[in-house]
């Protein structure tokens, strides 16, 4: 259903860093780089944007969060992984949300600015 995501950044070299190293991890490319967005962007047409608000600082918001689907639970762990070297935040390591061995494996972590972001699979543990 969501087709696109924004978040909004205070150092966006400091984003394009930290998206860059996650981004390969999920098949995405860089959709285009102006001086204040960059957009990532999967085969499948996902796009996820970081910039520079429009107005104000960038911040945060209470509840808000961005999904990505992964394609098998060892792309969850790696990205997962990726995010914490390159200075992300954990909020959730890599596991199985629920009681449904076979369904939910996500992990959480937050961007460099606070953005909260889940890493998810649906389905059996990979083959």
């Amino acid at each position: 259903m969501i087709s696109m995501a924004r978040f909004g950044t205070r150092d966006l070299n400091g984003a394009k860093t930290f998206y860059d190293g996650i981004a390969g991890l999920l098949g995405a490319v860089r959709a285009y780089d102006r001086p204040d967005l960059v957009a990532y962007k999967t085969a499948e047409g996902g796009m996820l944007l970081i910039g520079i608000p429009f107005e104000g600082d960038a911040t945060p918001g209470n509840g808000n969060q961005v999904g990505i689907q992964a394609d098998s639970r060892a792309q969850v762990d790696a990205v997962h992984a990726r995010a914490l070297e390159l200075g992300g935040k954990c909020e959730g390591k890599p596991g199985i949300r629920g009681d449904d061995p076979n369904g939910f494996y996500g992990a959480y972590f937050r961007d460099l600015d606070g953005n909260k972001m889940t890493i998810f699979r649906f389905g059996p543990p990979d083959a």
